[in-house]
């Protein structure tokens, strides 16, 4: 039985790259189950299909996938391009924060990538952010598409990958997606002055190759992401600057908010660990056990 990765999914189609390279449009036949949950095939899965017509087919299983995200929905992606800009619209910390928190939740790699560098006026607001970040171990790379900086720098971290490439509407993605990928042009759009932020312009999820080795995912933008299905307990690791302050808390379980001795609250408030972050976990916190209240 033939089999491959779906690369693109558009109105109940999925378009399913084989090993050889020939694509094949496929509907999908049945229910799927993973783990007693009904599912549906995602960009990413590596799928099982009988062929049908010529070019076309009826995907017919889906392997175990070994990633999944919720918003962009894709599977089987190792690492997170998380894009943000620095102006139009001006840096946002805290949807950098909640993408971040998702995607290693996910247990994907995680590479920064800040767009419009050409339109920053002072050079301290980026060293800034690079402060904020680097107790992560984050990487950050700051690029505009007007001057090329810093475009070259990010392929080394694509090569031998599968990147899913996300981001706020109108951070620049597909612009930068576009330098990336010159024989694949993508639609893009202007930043709503309206409101400050971009309109969607990429409306599915695709998978593209990379002539230098490695897979790319453009996908749509988001305006919100929600912690649903997330434990109070979860959160913690899914800020790596916690990690070891965490091991010298008081009480196992600290949630670093209230408890006595705790190592993450104290770092946070000498500024080992940014205070930022820390306040976008606080908040994060809460609305975690918020949306536990309304599941019980």
């Amino acid at each position: 039985m033939p089999s491959g990765q779906i690369i693109k999914a558009i109105s109940g189609f999925y378009y399913v790259r084989t090993d050889q390279g020939e694509t094949y449009e496929c509907k999908a036949r049945g229910v799927f189950k993973f783990e007693k949950k009904k599912c549906k095939p995602l960009v990413g899965d590596y799928v099982q299909f009988d062929e049908t017509d010529a070019g076309k087919g009826y995907v017919t299983a889906i392997e175990p996938r070994q990633t999944e995200l919720v918003r962009p929905a894709i599977a089987n992606v190792t690492q997170a391009v998380v894009v943000c800009s620095l102006r139009e619209p001006a840096f946002q910390q805290m949807p950098l924060d909640r993408f971040l928190v998702h995607a290693e939740h996910a247990g994907l790699e995680i590479v920064v990538v800040l767009t419009k560098l050409d339109l920053l006026e002072d050079p301290a607001e980026l060293e800034a952010i690079r402060a904020s970040y680097a107790p992560t171990g984050y990487s950050i790379v700051a690029t505009s598409i007007e001057t090329t900086d810093g475009i070259e720098q990010i392929m080394p971290y694509l090569k031998d990958q599968i990147s899913v490439f996300a981001g706020q509407s109108g951070v620049g993605k597909s612009s930068l997606l576009n330098r990336i990928l010159p024989n694949h042009q993508l639609e893009t759009g202007a930043v709503s002055q309206k409101i400050g932020r971009g309109r969607h312009t990429t409306r599915s999820v695709e998978i593209i190759p990379l002539e230098t080795g490695g897979l790319v995912a453009d996908s749509p933008g988001f305006s919100q992401l929600t912690f649903d299905g997330m434990e109070p307990a979860d959160l913690g690791h899914c800020f790596p600057e916690f990690r070891e302050k965490a091991e010298g808390c008081r009480f196992r379980g600290c949630l670093h908010v209230n408890e006595p001795s705790c190592k993450v609250r104290e770092a946070s408030q000498t500024g080992e660990i940014d205070p930022k972050r820390y306040d976008h976990y606080v908040t994060f916190l809460e609305e975690i056990k918020e949306l536990q209240l309304r599941r019980y």
